[in-house]
């Protein structure tokens, strides 16, 4: 009975947006089905469809429990199990100077696209999410950081939704690209594994040059992915040494990494040891994506949209002048290193 107590609190806003997220997978197959493939991602639609429902109809209070736990607690846990999926065995082929060349361009391309939206106004919160969505891996770059600055549902939706255009623009302008310019199949497939937000948008983006390019391209792109863990990490540290500042007076101290950024390293260590049986792999992803889809409708669910849209505009040109910025870097890197 006590643990009834505790969980039907919960159980409104969980199921509905448990409601949304299975709408948000079914128009993400419609999607599949009458097109051939995924233009916006269920993540995203999890949110427009969460937004929706809010604006239709403004949700009663007993609702507010379960979003919040959707929203942050499905979120976190979401969060340790995509450490899951990485392994730090994709690098051992790439070579210390290409590992060390993209290290340096996500560094680099989070300064400046944290700059372009600070210089347009952005709050420091959002125009980090979005610096972090440029340069690391789009929408899971968002969503991993977002609980660690403690980001808004509004925030977050906005940088999401602003990605996803660029996410999907850029497989369709990249290629024109290669064409156009004159540059190389592995030269291509190092700017693609760069500069594209998602690994499936790197090999939509690299299959019409050929195969060398989308062998570079996922390679770049998979060593690119990693540097999310170091970036959630120092992300981590930067904030909780922030507040303690703010609260030097109170006795309470929390601990200096949150537990989901632990969790999410702890299981790309045991991953990368083999410790993880293969057969774990895709299931634990999977899981990951189903609760990250529930956690998204949460955020929508509580998004007010008068917020998003007011800060469209800057969003959407941040976000389009940060992917330049990276594009750039990007191709100063092929440069520097001589890929030919």
């Amino acid at each position: 009975m006590t643990h009834l107590r505790r969980i039907s609190p919960i159980m409104p806003g969980l199921t509905l947006c448990t409601a949304v997220a299975i709408a948000a997978f079914a128009a993400e197959r419609a999607e599949m089905i009458l097109f051939g493939g995924k233009w916006i991602e269920s993540l995203v639609l999890a949110i427009a469809l969460g937004i929706a429902v809010c604006t239709i109809r403004p949700l009663p209070s007993s609702y507010h429990p379960g979003i919040n736990f959707s929203a942050k607690i499905l979120l976190e846990i979401a969060i340790v199990l995509l450490g899951a999926s990485i392994s730090l065995a994709a690098i051992r082929g790439a070579g210390v100077a290409l590992i060390a060349g993209i290290a340096v361009v996500v560094v680099l391309s989070i300064a400046v696209s944290y700059m372009v939206g600070r210089l347009l106004g952005l709050p420091p919160k959002l125009a980090t999410l979005i610096a972090c969505g440029n340069s690391i891996c789009g929408n899971s770059a968002i969503v991993a950081v977002a609980p660690v600055i403690e980001a808004g549902s509004e925030e977050i939706a906005a940088a999401l939704s602003f990605t996803a255009v660029l996410g999907v623009l850029a497989v369709f302008l990249l290629p024109m690209l290669y064409f156009d310019a004159g540059m190389s199949t592995s030269q291509y497939g190092v700017l693609a594994g760069l500069s594209v937000y998602a690994v499936p948008q790197v090999l939509a983006a690299t299959a019409p040059v050929g195969v060398l390019a989308v062998q570079t391209g996922t390679l770049v792109k998979l060593v690119r992915v990693l540097m999310l863990g170091p970036v959630i990490f120092l992300l981590g540290i930067l904030v909780k040494v922030e507040n303690e500042g703010e609260d030097i007076g109170t006795s309470h101290r929390h601990s200096l990494v949150p537990w989901f950024i632990v969790g999410f390293l702890g299981l790309v260590a045991l991953r990368s040891s083999g410790l993880i049986p293969e057969t774990l792999v895709v299931p634990m992803a999977s899981a990951s994506t189903v609760l990250t889809v529930v956690a998204m409708a949460a955020l929508g669910l509580s998004v007010n949209i008068r917020s998003v849209a007011h800060a469209g505009g800057r969003v959407m040109c941040a976000a389009a002048i940060s992917l330049l910025a990276l594009g750039a870097i990007s191709y100063g890197l092929i440069a520097v290193l001589q890929i030919c």
